[in-house]
């Protein structure tokens, strides 16, 4: 036991007594914050984020020396911005109204359509003479085909006996035949039964092409409206019929006739029921003849088009 106590009491006598560790502190100082003056600049530009402002110095105090280092972080702090996330700039969107879209753009006596596609069928029989008509007709017809924006499909189809292609010379035998011949292809025949009402195909009917339109096309088409020749007759069954028959059908129809004619009332039905059962609009013009008004009417009705009456004054009427 006494033995034991000894080495207990050298080895209390040879372990130091631990030493109290040292405080060690440190603090930031910074600088202060330097205003800068901020230039102004375009609505438009996007305005980059402001520089981030951060501790300029740091520094290590301590009152002893410690073996051990102690690293001083570094915290980064970002101004806050007062820019709201809103930009200026329009991104690319509206066009300026004025093109065709899906659709076309075309007027005729006060009558407007949006189709792609649009057939004329055009009175040109020798009654059109009477108070002025064909003039006024021709001036109307072409400024509609000015006012025309470019890529838009028409078909021209005029008419009086026979019935023929715009652009096409007209040839009348004695009133009672007529040859039709088209720049280019075979001649087309037509011959009357009945009068000024009775005329009708004799052999092949002639097909009416699509022309794009375009400023050499307007102005083309525009010399022939102006100098074609009035022709003796008036069915115009054959001629709507004519524009029916065009590949691929038009959506919109401009019908106009300066009179009615023995039949017109049959026309009407026949023409108006092929027409609803296609989709195919009729707008349809009276020129100076309300005796038309009630055949135009039916059409118009029949194919969700519209009536517009013209009198000697040039004043325009839409029929509801």
């Amino acid at each position: 036991m006494v033995l034991i106590g000894l080495i207990l009491a050298v080895i209390l006598m040879t372990v130091n007594p631990a030493e109290k560790p040292s405080l060690v502190a440190y603090s930031g100082v910074s600088k202060p914050e330097q205003k800068i003056k901020q230039p102004k600049i375009q609505t438009n530009v996007q305005r980059k984020p402001a520089a981030p402002s951060m501790a300029a110095a740091k520094m290590l105090v301590a009152n002893t020396e410690s073996p051990t280092t102690i690293p001083v972080p570094e915290i980064v702090v970002e101004d806050v911005s007062i820019d709201i996330g809103v930009g200026d700039d329009f991104g690319a969107g509206w066009g300026d109204g004025e093109g065709f879209g899906n659709g076309g753009g075309s007027t005729f006596f006060g009558q407007t359509s949006t189709s792609e596609r649009l057939a004329y069928v055009i009175d040109y029989s020798a009654s059109m003479r009477s108070q002025g008509r064909d003039q006024i007709m021709r001036k109307e017809l072409s400024s509609s085909l000015q006012k025309m924006q470019n890529g838009l499909q028409i078909g021209m189809i005029f008419f009086a006996g026979p019935a023929w292609v715009a652009g096409d010379k007209v040839k009348m035998i004695k009133q009672k035949e007529a040859v039709i011949d088209p720049p280019k292809g075979k001649n087309y025949k037509w011959k009357t039964t009945g009068g000024a009402n009775g005329w009708h195909p004799d052999g092949p009917k002639q097909k009416a092409p699509w022309w794009e339109i375009g400023d050499r096309e307007v102005k083309r088409l525009q010399k022939i409206v102006n100098e074609t020749k009035l022709v003796w007759g008036t069915i115009w069954h054959h001629p709507i019929h004519m524009a029916l028959d065009m590949e691929p059908p038009p959506q919109t129809i401009y019908f106009m006739t300066d009179g009615s004619a023995s039949g017109s009332a049959k026309w009407a039905q026949e023409v108006g029921k092929r027409a609803k059962k296609m989709g195919v609009v009729i707008n349809c013009v009276a020129l100076m003849h309300p005796k038309a008004k009630a055949d135009l009417k039916t059409i118009a009705e029949m194919t969700g088009g519209m009536l517009t009456m013209v009198n000697a004054n040039g004043k325009r009427e839409e029929i509801k």
